[in-house]
C-alpha cells in the first residue's frame, strides 16, 4: 500500500484509509482512526513502551493478564515499573515498595528479569532500525526516531509506517507501544505520554503555542521539582506565562536554563536525532533487606559492585575517570560523592580505591538501605590505567586483576574472590543492579 500526502488519515488497527468525517474505520469497525492537518509532514517521533517489564510479564503468564502487578525488588526495594491496573490504584515507578503495597495491596510482585527484558528491547530496537538507521535509545524500552526521507524506502509516510510498527510490536513481539509524531523531540515526546497505553499523538506545527500555553512549567524538559518551586516563587506556573516573556529577562533570572524556558516554551527544539547515543556511565548498585551502619559490612559489598562495574567497562572496551559513591540512608535521602582519577580506568582494584575513601567519609554510623558505585566521563579503554611511575605496585595489581578476570571467564566469577569478597558481604539483597 502506497500510502501518501493526500489521504486525510488511517485506522490504526487495519491501517485502512479513513475520512476525515468518518468516527469508526469502514472496514473494522474500530473508533482509532489518526486525522491530523500536518500528518504527511511529520518525521520525529518517540516510542515508549508501555509498562515495559509488566507487560513483558504479562505476555509471558496469560494468567496475570488482569491482575495489578508490579515490578521490583521485595518490601525494602523499590517499584521498577507497574502496570496500568496497579498504576489506577496509586503505584508509580521508584515508589518505596511498602508504600506501593499500601495504596495496592492486592498487587502481585515480581522481582525484575533484567536479562529477559534486555532480549525483548534488543527485539524491539531491531524494529526501530528496520524503520531508519536515525534511532537514539533513550532506554531499554523507548527511543526517538528520525524517519525524514525514507517515504520512499517505505512507500509511506511516517505516521503511517509508525502506526504499522505499533500493530506489529502487538502481534509478533506481544507487547504495546505509544507512539508520539511532531516536528521536533520535545513535542515529540509529549505527545507519547498523552494516550498511553497504545497511544499514537500528534503535535504539529500550527497548534504548537496553544497546545504548549495550557501547560505547567513542569512539562518543560529539565524543569524538576526544585526549579519549578522557584519560578513559582517569581509567579511563573504555566508555559503561557513563559510564552509571553522576552528572551533577555529568562536569560537575566535564570542564566543557560532561561534560553532553554524560552525556546521550548514556544515549541522551539533545535536538537537532531543522535543514532547509538553512547552511555554517559557505568554503575552497580544493590538495595539491602536490612539496614547496615558497620562500615565492615559495607566495604565487602562496595568491593563486588566495583568488579561488576570494571566487568562491564572491560566488556565495553571503554573507561571512565570520575569515580560516583551512590548511598541512600534509611529514611530515603540519597547521598552522591565524585572523585575524579588522574588517568581513565576500568580497573575494579582502582575504583573500589576510590569508592572505599569515599565511603569511609560518610559511614559515620548512619544506617544505609542502598550502596552503589560508578564511573562517568567515559572514554576510551585505550586511554585507560597508564602505568604509574608513582604508586610502583599499581602495575602489579592490574596484572593480577587480569589473570583473575582469565580465570573467571574460563571457569565463572566464583572462581576467584578477593580478600574482601571471601565468606564475607553475604547478607541478602534486592533490587540488585
Amino acid at each position: 500500500m502506497n500510502v501518501n500526502a493526500s489521504i486525510e488519515g488511517f485506522c490504526r488497527d487495519c491501517l485502512v484509509e479513513a475520512g476525515r468525517a468518518e468516527r469508526r474505520c469502514r472496514s473494522c469497525g474500530s473508533p482509532r482512526l489518526l486525522h491530523h492537518d500536518e500528518l504527511a509532514t511529520l518525521s520525529i517521533a518517540h516510542i515508549d513502551c508501555d509498562a515495559f517489564y509488566a507487560a513483558v510479564e504479562k505476555r509471558d503468564n496469560p494468567e496475570l493478564q488482569n491482575k495489578p502487578l508490579i515490578i521490583g525488588g521485595g518490601k525494602r526495594g523499590v517499584v521498577s515499573t507497574a502496570c496500568y491496573i496497579a498504576r489506577i490504584n496509586g503505584v508509580r515507578s521508584a515508589m518505596p515498595m511498602f508504600k506501593a503495597l499500601e495504596a495496592c495491596p492486592d498487587a502481585i510482585v515480581i522481582k525484575p528479569n533484567m536479562e529477559k527484558y534486555a532480549g525483548v528491547g534488543r527485539q524491539v530496537r531491531e524494529k526501530m532500525l528496520a524503520l531508519t538507521p536515525m534511532v537514539e535509545p533513550l532506554s531499554i524500552d523507548e527511543a526517538f526516531l528520525d524517519l525524514s526521507g525514507t517515504e520512499r524506502l517505505h512507500g509511506a509516510t511516517p505516521a503511517y509506517v509508525l502506526a504499522r510498527f505499533a500493530r506489529e510490536m502487538e502481534e509478533e513481539i506481544g507487547i504495546t507501544a505509544s507512539v508520539g509524531l511532531s516536528y521536533c523531540k520535545f513535542l515529540a515526546k509529549i505527545a507519547s505520554d498523552i494516550d498511553k497505553p497504545r497511544g499514537f499523538s500528534v503535535i504539529g506545527k500550527a497548534e504548537a503555542l496553544t497546545f504548549l500555553a495550557e501547560k505547567p512549567v513542569t512539562a518543560i524538559w529539565g524543569v524538576g521539582k526544585a526549579f519549578s518551586a522557584t519560578l513559582a516563587k517569581d509567579g511563573i506556573r504555566t508555559i503561557s506565562q513563559l510564552q509571553r516573556m522576552e528572551r533577555e529577562d529568562l536569560m537575566r533570572r535564570y542564566g543557560t536554563m532561561g534560553e532553554r524556558l524560552y525556546s521550548l516554551s514556544r515549541g522551539e527544539d533545535p536538537r537532531r536525532v543522535k543514532p547509538r547515543a553512547e552511555a554517559k556511565s557505568v554503575s552497580s548498585e544493590t538495595t539491602f533487606d536490612s539496614d547496615i551502619a558497620d562500615f565492615d559490612e559495607l566495604v565487602p559489598v562496595l568491593r563486588g559492585l566495583s568488579e561488576r562495574v570494571s566487568a562491564r567497562l572491560k566488556g565495553k572496551e571503554i573507561a571512565g575517570r570520575t569515580v560516583v559513591l551512590k548511598l541512600k540512608t534509611a529514611d530515603f535521602r540519597t547521598r552522591t560523592r565524585n572523585r575524579q582519577l588522574r588517568n581513565p580506568t576500568r580497573l575494579a582494584d582502582r575504583i573500589f580505591s576510590a569508592g572505599l575513601d569515599m565511603l569511609k567519609r560518610e559511614a559515620d554510623g548512619t544506617r544505609f538501605r542502598l550502596l552503589g558505585i560508578g564511573v562517568s566521563e567515559l572514554t576510551d579503554a585505550a586511554k585507560a590505567d597508564p602505568q604509574d611511575l608513582v604508586d610502583t605496585l599499581s602495575h602489579k595489581r592490574a596484572l593480577a586483576e587480569g589473570a583473575v578476570d582469565s580465570l573467571r571467564a574460563k571457569y565463572g566469577r566464583t572462581a576467584v574472590e578477593t580478600g574482601y569478597t571471601f565468606g564475607r558481604g553475604k547478607r541478602p539483597s534486592r533490587n540488585s543492579k
